[in-house]
């Protein structure tokens, strides 16, 4: 647990009250990262305050009244005020998160779509310059999703592009199956396989279109495995 000296302060204003809890920055560390972060383990104190320096608490009735049935437990409160409050951060920081979704914007469409002109996925360059050219602006309280969807808007009229997905059919020597199966599965939903008489497998894989370059050229370089 954090030193409540080195903790930040998490903020949410809402009804004419101000609700506060103090959490470790490593916490902000993970979730610019795009990591899911159980907030027990990252509160300072497992405490909801009015005032986190004072020490001063919220009257129960304000509690009850913004955050209902969950007034109760701090860490489900402490969610909320994340979500839908501010959290103290430097500029630096502030920079970095952004930075850090807008990385994970880029790499998220660049492997889930394509040019449908083509068939062929847009790398990320193109993607981030199309992004900066239509002055596209991340959200930090914005969900992933949701970003995802403003950003496919800005590139649109900027770039032929869609999200698709494809079937690909992978076969494998039996030898090989054991340790390429779970590096296959990674790319996607590996949906039917059987078994041919020679002792080979052979899988069907549904994958993000975008993807498709990348599991060829991984199978290309392994002599374990041949796309079909």
């Amino acid at each position: 647990m954090v030193d409540l000296d080195d903790a930040i302060v998490a903020r949410l204003e809402s009804h004419g009250e101000r609700f506060e809890v103090l959490l470790d920055p490593k916490a902000m560390d993970l979730i610019k990262q795009g990591k899911d972060v159980d907030l027990a383990d990252y509160l300072a104190v497992e405490d909801v305050f009015k005032d986190a320096r004072k020490g001063t608490r919220p009257a129960e009735s304000a509690m009850k009244e913004v955050f209902g049935d969950c007034a109760g437990d701090p860490i489900a409160v402490a969610k909320h005020i994340i979500e839908k409050g501010e959290v103290q951060m430097t500029a630096e920081q502030r920079r970095e998160l952004l930075d850090a979704k807008r990385k994970r914007v880029i790499a998220y469409i660049s492997a889930n779509a394509i040019n449908p002109q083509t068939k062929l996925p847009h790398p990320p360059l193109r993607i981030q310059l199309a992004l900066e050219e239509g002055k596209y602006h991340v959200d930090a309280k914005r969900p992933f999703d949701k970003e995802v969807e403003e950003a496919m808007k800005v590139l649109r009229p900027l770039l032929p592009i869609r999200f698709e997905k494809s079937r690909v059919a992978i076969k494998l020597r039996g030898e090989d199956y054991g340790r390429c199966i779970e590096e296959i599965s990674k790319f996607g939903l590996v949906d039917r396989e059987e078994w041919t008489p020679d002792g080979s497998w052979i899988g069907m894989l549904e994958i993000p279109a975008g993807l498709i370059t990348d599991l060829t050229n991984n199978l290309r370089t392994a002599p374990t495995g041949r796309p079909r």
